[in-house]
């Protein structure tokens, strides 16, 4: 699996509307800067963000991004599928490669399927919160919930 620049910005541009959730519409700009992405390519991802119904987005001067939903709720898995699309698509078999035992084929499918399935269930279990709270972490900063 390849994540390409505009999973990793539209990561980055989510972590960063996270550490900043409940403080209003956070601007293109600020993402921006904060995290080292073209603007205009940043816009391009929230553009498919909003689309999805993972951010909200408001024109004008007084604009800016949010998160559409609290940062516990929205998982990477949620994130790479709407930027990257299936991670690992469950494509039809080649045709150039056809195995004289049917079996092979199924075997190779199964393991392949395996992966994905492996990979799809830890990136649904991390949040932009799991994020946030790393983050945390690393600065010595506890946050405990009850």
């Amino acid at each position: 699996m390849r994540i390409s620049s505009k999973g990793e910005y539209g990561l980055r541009a989510l972590f960063d509307l996270a550490q900043h959730y409940g403080e209003g519409l956070i601007q293109s700009d600020d993402i921006a800067h904060r995290q080292g992405i073209p603007v205009n390519y940043l816009n391009q991802m929230l553009i498919l963000l909003r689309r999805a119904g993972i951010i909200e987005s408001l024109r004008g001067p007084q604009g800016g991004h949010m998160l559409a939903r609290p940062p516990d709720q929205i998982t990477l898995l949620d994130a790479l599928i709407v930027l990257e699309g299936p991670l690992m698509p469950s494509d039809a078999p080649r045709d150039d490669l056809v195995p004289t035992n049917p079996d092979d084929r199924e075997v190779m499918n199964e393991v392949w399927d395996s992966i994905r399935t492996t990979l799809e269930k830890a990136l649904r279990t991390i949040t932009l919160e799991d994020l946030c709270q790393r983050k945390h972490q690393r600065a010595g900063h506890m946050m405990y919930y009850i």
